[in-house]
């Protein structure tokens, strides 16, 4: 009896030890392969610190590293439709499947998510600039210390590079121009109400405050 529970026992250590072995001879999924790969077309741009556009007019590329993912996806959907009109990011929209979105924008926001930890109150804005930021609603969409969006599918703003966010705000207000613009009946309708200095106001005090946005060098720009 003793004996034959001794050879039931060594059949299932040994039926368990090649599952093991087994499981760990699998091959592991080519998901890091296949993301780096998609991942090319971004880090050209967004994975180099400083690293200037010269379209429409010089100003910083955005950092997306630490941005909500939903947004991400939904600003290449509006690329993808033309709704953003930006011949190099509507090109490589288009290139990108629904698929593809996704696990770029995935990558993005846990890259170097946990760089810096927030502070509870944002630095106030000054009374002019506060005045602005009331007039535009902008917390009611962008959300607390301008970090916490309302809705996922909204950026955080918070810490972005000043030079873009005027290039952007200035974007909405433009019509007409088959390679310049963003189409936003929300935006549009927000940024009309001020002049560019007052946009280039608002862009600079966004841009100091504190911020989950990052740009993470890639291996290959360090």
């Amino acid at each position: 009896m003793k004996n034959t529970l001794l050879c039931l026992m060594l059949l299932a250590f040994a039926g368990a030890s090649s599952i093991v072995q087994a499981q760990a001879a699998k091959p592991a999924a080519p998901a890091t392969a296949a993301i780096e790969t998609k991942l090319a077309m971004c880090i050209g741009c967004h994975g180099i610190k400083g690293y200037q556009a010269s379209f429409p007019e010089i100003h910083k590329v955005p950092m997306i590293s630490g941005q909500s993912g939903k947004y991400i996806v939904a600003a290449l959907n509006a690329y993808k439709k033309g709704e953003r009109k930006h011949p190099t990011m509507r090109g490589i929209a288009a290139s990108l499947s629904e698929q593809d979105m996704a696990e770029v924008a995935a990558y993005y926001e846990q890259h170097g998510k946990d760089a810096v930890a927030l502070p509870e109150q944002a630095p106030a804005a000054s009374t002019d600039v506060a005045a602005l930021l009331t007039k535009g609603a902008c917390d009611s969409c962008h959300g607390k210390n301008f970090s916490k969006p309302i809705d996922p599918t909204y950026p955080k703003i918070a810490g972005q590079h000043a030079d873009f966010l005027f290039v952007a705000l200035k974007a909405y207000k433009t019509e007409g121009n088959p390679q310049v613009g963003r189409g936003n009946a929300i935006m549009g309708g927000q940024v009309k109400q001020f002049s560019n200095a007052e946009l280039k106001s608002i862009a600079h005090y966004l841009a100091s405050l504190p911020s989950e946005l990052h740009t993470v060098p890639q291996s290959k720009f360090r």
